[in-house]
């Protein structure tokens, strides 16, 4: 239990620890590229995770989860290096590709790994917290990259900050390399998988586990519609800041007041695991009426409340997470699991257009407010489930 919650932490602080975070697209824009070249070139890695997004899952089902949980890093520590070594617009673009697919393969296989293993040892029911750690250990990376960046850069400029995310890249792998694994794969354990497609006849089974089981494709559901929202808003909370009036030099650390929230809603997961689903939507219902309610204020203090709110959508998505993995076979774990993370994206790509469309128009605090009503849907949605149930027969 102790080497693999250590390793798990240590793979999740290694894995966001990328100092090239904040300066990335100032490297992309001083080299030369157009807004419409930096803008095809995020489209291009979330199109990238999107396309093997599944593929990646079925195939951790079919071969040795830890295996793609070093390779992941390996290809990301390979993108980042063309980067600073040979900027150019195609070396980018390769680079996003190797990052979207190193987190294509870690993306299902790690929470596959981690809940056969925990359920190995007697302790499923600890997911939660588990799970819940190791995501403020990555916000913590996030937060620590950021404030290094500065010095770093000013150092030794793109390649000092390059070389400090390839080496975390690389740290990470070997890291990876310590994960337990006691699962033996299909082709291992007398399945199919000699012919080199058994990867195939995982995904068939686990798209067939979700389609037959209720139970399962309402868990699978309920992962993006928690996950994804939130999750693009983080991406304009500099923008919401900044329409409250604050100097630019104030916006970085009210985005940290931000991360602590998030970072507190991941510690409360173990204590809020054994939530009902009563319970999980007011926990949601009340995140988002805080996210409307300190957007709508439009002054400083009122981000305490986005915070608030971050803290409990982060809450609801490892619990979200943890009843996905409750409800699903082992052997299509990391397929499922892949499968909300493929709906995450293609939810997360929806709120950008909406964002974008709605933003033309209206006031960041009003479109912020305007993304809460989905989520107070989604609880409703929950708790009325609970009371028809309750109500028949």
């Amino acid at each position: 239990m102790r080497r693999l919650s250590a390793t798990l932490y240590g793979y999740a602080f290694l894995d966001d620890f990328v100092l090239l975070y904040p300066v990335y697209a100032l490297l992309f824009s001083d080299t030369g590229l157009s807004l419409w070249q930096i803008s095809s070139l995020f489209a291009l890695w979330s199109l990238t995770g999107v396309l093997l997004e599944i593929p990646s899952g079925a195939w951790a089902d079919a071969v040795s989860r830890r295996t793609l949980l070093w390779l992941g890093p390996l290809l990301t520590a390979v993108g980042f290096a063309l980067w600073v070594i040979v900027p150019s617009y195609w070396a980018f673009a390769l680079g996003f590709v190797l990052w979207g697919a190193g987190g294509a393969l870690g993306s299902g296989a790690l929470e596959a790994l981690v809940y056969d293993e925990l359920d190995r040892l007697g302790a499923a029911h600890r997911y939660a917290r588990v799970m819940g750690r190791s995501r403020a250990a990555r916000v913590l990376a996030t937060m620590a990259s950021v404030g290094l960046a500065a010095p770093v850069f000013a150092l030794g400029g793109y390649p000092a900050v390059g070389a400090a995310s390839v080496l975390a890249c690389l740290l990470a792998a070997a890291t990876a390399t310590r994960f337990p694994e006691h699962r033996l794969p299909p082709k291992d354990g007398g399945g199919d998988g000699d012919d080199g497609w058994g990867w195939v006849t995982t995904l068939r089974a686990g798209l067939a586990e979700a389609h037959g089981d209720r139970s399962v494709r309402g868990a699978l559901l309920l992962v993006p519609a928690v996950a994804a929202v939130w999750g693009a808003l983080d991406e304009y909370t500099p923008l919401l800041i900044r329409a409250t009036g604050v100097a630019d030099g104030t916006v970085p650390y009210l985005i940290l007041l931000i991360w602590a929230g998030a970072t507190v809603g991941s510690l409360l997961a173990g204590a809020a695991e054994r939530l009902n689903t009563t319970g999980f939507a007011v926990v949601l219902a009340g995140a988002a009426l805080a996210l409307a309610a300190g957007a709508l204020t439009r002054t400083p203090a009122g981000i305490a409340l986005v915070a608030l709110a971050f803290g409990g959508f982060q809450l609801a998505e490892v619990l979200a997470d943890a009843r996905l993995q409750q409800r699903i076979d082992s052997t299509g774990r990391a397929t499922l699991t892949s499968v909300a993370g493929l709906g995450t994206e293609l939810v997360t790509l929806a709120v950008y257009g909406g964002y974008a469309t709605l933003g033309t128009t209206m006031a960041h605090s009003t479109v912020f407010a305007l993304f809460a009503v989905p989520y107070l849907l989604t609880a409703l949605l929950a708790a009325a489930r609970t009371w028809a149930a309750k109500a028949r027969p």
